[in-house]
């Protein structure tokens, strides 16, 4: 297997770990489109449906409390403000995309 054929459906993208910023892969197709993980092999990955549904259960009791926790993280963690900053695109001097 060659590398471009695992990272053929991925983008790099910053994330936070730990209180860090670590750089991850973004799934760009398939069932976890979006998502970002640790390894571009993860994208393919099969599903789990037990654990799918056990965070199914979880969200539905706790989505709120979920939510306004992470925006409070999000709003207020260093790491996470850096982050803001690193994932946008950048641009070169003759206007191009990096």
């Amino acid at each position: 297997m060659f590398a471009y054929e695992i990272l053929e459906g991925v983008t790099r993208v910053w994330s936070r770990k730990d209180g860090t910023n670590k750089r991850k892969f973004r799934c760009t197709s398939g069932i976890r489109k979006g998502q970002v993980r640790a390894s571009p092999a993860s994208c393919n990955a099969p599903l789990n449906i037990s654990k799918s549904q056990g965070l199914k259960r979880t969200k539905h009791k706790k989505g709120a409390r979920m939510a306004v926790k992470t925006a409070l993280t999000k709003r207020t963690n260093p790491a996470s403000t850096r982050l803001r900053t690193l994932n946008k695109p950048r641009k070169q001097p003759g206007g191009k995309k990096i």
